[in-house]
């Protein structure tokens, strides 16, 4: 039997999101802990995909399988098909993924600099480690 929304914590939801968006070859994927630095949700999962092809590759992947294996959906939903920044809204994790430029201008990392940095549970890919000589 599947988990239902009430037995995931905000956090093991985060945690997910990152998983799913690795699942699809996202890269630098960030936790970033909010909490106690807004009050209009808990957790940021910030991924990078390389075109809006793989962004919403990533963006279906995760709306797709929380909602099969959870009965989770997003409470919202921004960005168009073919945007370079989608925001999946979970109330208590909010998504941003971005292709790489969009991600450096806007620099939600730097914005929200005070914020806890949690680990993914799977070492996530980096550009860096991602291109093959």
């Amino acid at each position: 039997m599947s988990k239902n929304r009430s037995t995931l914590t905000p956090r093991q939801l985060a945690l997910r999101c990152a998983e799913y968006a690795d699942n699809k070859k996202a890269e630098n994927i960030l936790i970033l802990d909010v909490r106690g630095l807004t009050s209009f949700t808990q957790y940021f999962v910030i991924a990078s995909g390389t075109s809006e092809p793989h962004l919403r590759a990533i963006s279906d992947e995760i709306t797709e399988r929380l909602n099969h294996e959870f009965g989770i959906k997003p409470i919202g939903v921004d960005g168009t098909i073919n945007s370079a920044w989608v925001v999946l809204d979970y109330d208590e994790v909010v998504v941003h993924l971005m292709r790489p430029d969009v991600r450096e201008r806007y620099d939600l990392e730097g914005l929200w600099g005070d914020a806890k940095r949690v680990k993914p549970r799977r070492q996530t890919r980096s550009k860096s480690n991602t291109k093959q000589n």
